[in-house]
């Protein structure tokens, strides 16, 4: 309360003619996110409540937390195992190299994503939007862990800059900031997202870790395959997460716990999500059965970023499909086209990332043709 106080005090200070009017989208960015805010919707026929989008967004990052803490002990878990000193570290030596390796890359992407974000509502007087609150930690948990941080600084600034300011702020981006961000860097620094060097951490972080060689290796699951190799990962392993990867897609166990957050808040929907996973396994198992892959369908649900991209990215409530039965659609196709990019092209092992950005392009008019299809099925039954 007292807090309350002091904000209600020093408000003047940032409204117009205050001696702080410069930094009135600033204050207001501040205030709404550690108070609901004071007003409601008037508008529509509907009743709205005082919840806002920074309340839901809250949610989403509290459930995207169980995933970045498991990523954090698995690079570390990593390190240790490629080092043959896993026996001898204890969980707290193992996670907290992970944390001190995965928080630089926190930093950096709130730092850079947010401080945009600050200037533009400045630059354009507006109040600070909350989108970023949740591509600020989606961002480094879809990125290998030896992604240098100065090339994920670049691919924040481009993804807010080209894929959410241009198009006028959060709400109205065609295209999800995160996999922005994730595909500046695929196409523009291939070396440093794809290959068998950038999964597995390296370097000793305040003492702790391993020392790695040069030009240590470590393939993904998927990166075996694809190369026609047998996967070393047992079923455990790829359930539980301990395999190299993106730090927050491997634990499919920390995904399903966050896809339990989003579904029982009503914050994701679970038919978007359901169809992916369907769409994923009819297509898979369509592979296996002719012979053009030999990777069981469950396997591709489990491994690689379908889990994460099903739960997170796919269910975005601006990038993705609103009417209910284009959810199904949307969804299905999303999970269908990420295993056919997966099996058709080797040089990509990865299609969930491609997946999604293809089919958010392509979700207004799945949600238009919903739409004109209810009406002429209206019209009909009025002109009988």
């Amino acid at each position: 309360m007292s807090l309350k106080k002091y904000l209600d005090n020093i408000r003047p200070s940032f409204e117009k003619e205050g001696k702080l009017h410069a930094f009135r989208s600033i204050f207001d960015g501040i205030e709404t996110f550690l108070y609901v805010p004071n007003t409601t919707s008037k508008s529509g026929t509907h009743i709205h409540d005082a919840i806002d989008s920074k309340r839901i967004m809250s949610v989403v990052v509290i459930a995207l937390v169980p995933a970045l803490l498991f990523g954090m002990y698995n690079v570390g878990y990593q390190n240790y195992l490629a080092a043959g000193t896993l026996g001898q570290a204890g969980f707290f030596e193992i996670f907290f190299y992970g944390f001190f390796a995965v928080l630089p890359k926190i930093l950096v992407s709130y730092i850079v994503g947010l401080g945009i974000e600050f200037a533009w509502a400045q630059w354009k007087n507006e109040e600070i939007q909350e989108g970023y609150l949740v591509s600020g930690i989606i961002i480094p948990m879809i990125v290998p862990v030896n992604c240098p941080l100065w090339i994920l600084a670049i691919a924040c600034a481009f993804a807010v800059i080209f894929a959410k300011e241009i198009f006028g702020g959060t709400g109205m981006n065609i295209f999800n900031v995160a996999l922005v961000a994730r595909a500046f860097l695929f196409f523009s620094y291939p070396q440093k997202m794809s290959g068998d060097a950038v999964w597995v951490a390296t370097d000793k972080i305040f003492g702790l870790g391993n020392q790695l060689p040069d030009g240590f290796t470590q393939a993904t699951p998927l990166g075996e395959l694809s190369l026609g190799l047998e996967n070393s990962a047992s079923m455990s392993d790829m359930i539980l997460g301990f395999i190299p990867g993106s730090i927050g897609e491997t634990s499919v166990i920390a995904i399903a716990i966050g896809a339990i957050i989003l579904l029982w808040t009503g914050i994701a929907s679970w038919k978007t999500m359901l169809s992916v996973f369907v769409g994923g396994a009819l297509m898979a198992f369509i592979f296996r059965a002719t012979g053009q892959s030999t990777i069981p369908f469950y396997e591709h649900l489990i491994l690689g970023g379908f889990a994460f991209g099903a739960v997170f990215m796919a269910t975005d409530p601006v990038t993705s499909a609103r009417t209910e039965c284009g959810k199904y659609i949307y969804g299905f196709l999303i999970g269908a086209m990420a295993v056919i990019i997966r099996v058709m092209n080797p040089g990509y092992p990865e299609g969930m990332m491609l997946a999604i950005l293809l089919m958010n392009m392509f979700a207004p008019l799945i949600d238009y043709c919903v739409v004109q299809r209810n009406i002429s099925k209206r019209m009909k039954r009025n002109t009988k």
